[in-house]
């Protein structure tokens, strides 16, 4: 092991980074670099060719991620519907062996990991960068992708796109510290911001969005200091990812129909709802985490993360798979089959259930559970209590879904781009943006900031 002040490298990284800077010299990557700038040309292809590198290394990683996603959520499914009992077994030891890696193998991989992801942003490139190492590396990366599947597996409410940004972000940042200095390499601020674009394209398969949280969530700089390595990043990582499986859309291609001008406020109060929906969920998150903290200790935290493993398990066993995974299927059940079979407690139990999972410690995403809340939470109100023609339930329900991911995430043009770019429905853009807009200024009225950027916080103020 060697120290670079308070930096640590591991054994692998030091001898790939004499093996490269060897190669660097060999090769005549100086000489080459001199060479073009005599004749006027461009270095930025040189420059940048270790961030396209890390590009297709993230479009690589999110396939394989989604499949194996995929597979272990089918299969929590399939344990619980032949042995619904078990689930009471099961849940808990998924929920505690989930935290337990975190906990000892690497604390910063557990929740999200896009909080992680801002505050290695603000720390590129200052006194403090060495702390960038203790939120983003491979060893990060592995430890989030085995937590999240094993939340995953015990039926956990959870995603995989907020993991696939610290994991993208783990990848462009271990290829920042492998690059010799002789290679005139972009800036480690750089590198970051530009995997967590490439990681949210790669993970929803939305390049526009990829770039849009870039602007208004991962920096407040003015977009020309990112935008050649961003947007290359987005294209090259994006183009991967759909080389291998496809230009799919993550929701496919809901019918939706225009709504007339007299029945706008119908916008106007589904992303109102759902942006205090979205922000009452925060704050969930914050007072179970805070409730947390009242039990230290290892014995102690092992009791609170059964407790809410048990608790999970009996949501799930009186409500069934509605409870479970992404919830991706449900969103397609009510944008292709109808609100009528959706049920009304399908909403509660993934608001619920979705906290109890984030707040067991372990590696959780909530960016596709946001979106599925937001679904089932509109669902219920078109059925129950909004009288509207069936005609108009799809465009409402992605309503709904930007609502409430707004509401979390405080990301009002990224959550309309997102939703547009995974359903197509470019003709309403307006809504969606109106949604998001209406949504952020009523998750103020319950809480100021976004939980990211509160998590965000938490991480900068850790002590060393």
């Amino acid at each position: 092991m060697m120290m670079r002040g308070k930096y640590h490298l591991n054994e692998w990284e030091i001898r790939l980074r004499k093996y490269l800077k060897r190669v660097s010299r060999s090769t005549g990557v100086q000489k080459i670099n001199h060479w073009l700038i005599a004749h006027n040309l461009s270095t930025a292809p040189l420059r940048a060719a270790p961030l396209w590198i890390a590009s297709v290394l993230v479009g690589l990683m999110a396939v394989g991620y989604e499949k194996v996603f995929a597979f272990v959520e089918h299969t929590g499914m399939h344990w619980y519907q032949n042995h619904p009992y078990l689930i009471f077994l099961t849940t808990p030891l998924c929920f505690c062996g989930a935290w337990l890696l975190t906990h000892y193998l690497a604390p910063t991989a557990s929740g999200s990991g896009i909080p992680q992801l801002m505050a290695a942003v603000d720390l590129a490139e200052t006194k403090a960068h060495w702390k960038v190492d203790k939120l983003l590396s491979l060893r990060i990366a592995l430890v989030k992708v085995a937590s999240n599947l094993v939340l995953l597996l015990g039926g956990g409410a959870t995603g995989r796109e907020g993991p696939t940004l610290q994991i993208a972000g783990s990848i462009f940042e271990t290829i920042y510290r492998l690059v010799p200095e002789t290679w005139n390499k972009v800036s480690q601020r750089v590198m970051i911001v530009t995997g967590g674009a490439a990681g949210l394209a790669a993970a929803f398969n939305t390049p526009l969005g990829g770039i849009v949280y870039v602007v208004e969530e991962l920096t407040k700089a003015h977009l020309a200091v990112f935008r050649t390595a961003v947007l290359s990043s987005v294209i090259i990582a994006g183009i991967t990812s759909q080389f291998l499986l496809g230009p799919y859309l993550f929701l496919g291609f809901p019918k939706i129909t225009r709504l007339p001008l007299e029945s706008i406020w119908l916008v106007i109060g589904i992303a109102f709802v759902t942006g205090l929906a979205g922000s009452a969920f925060t704050k969930l998150l914050l007072l179970i985490s805070s409730l947390r903290k009242r039990f230290p200790g290892l014995t102690r935290q092992l009791v609170f993360v059964t407790g809410l493993g048990l608790l999970f398990a009996t949501i799930v066993f009186f409500s069934g798979v509605q409870a479970m995974g992404s919830g991706k299927e449900l969103i397609n059940q009510a944008l292709f089959e109808g609100t009528e079979h959706i049920a009304w407690y399908a909403f509660p139990v993934r608001f619920i259930g979705n906290a109890l999972s984030f707040s067991a410690g372990g590696a959780a995403g909530i960016f596709a559970t946001s979106l599925s809340s937001g679904a089932m939470l509109s669902s219920l109100l078109l059925e129950y209590v909004i009288p509207v023609q069936a005609q108009h339930h799809n465009l409402l329900i992605l309503v709904g879904m930007i609502g409430f991911l707004t509401g979390v995430t405080r990301t009002p043009f990224t959550s309309a781009i997102l939703v547009l770019e995974m359903t197509d429905r470019h003709s309403a853009i307006f809504y969606f943006l109106l949604a998001g807009i209406i949504a952020n200024v009523a998750a103020s009225l319950i809480l100021r900031h976004s939980f990211y950027e509160i998590r965000k916080e938490e991480f900068l103020t850790q002590p060393a």
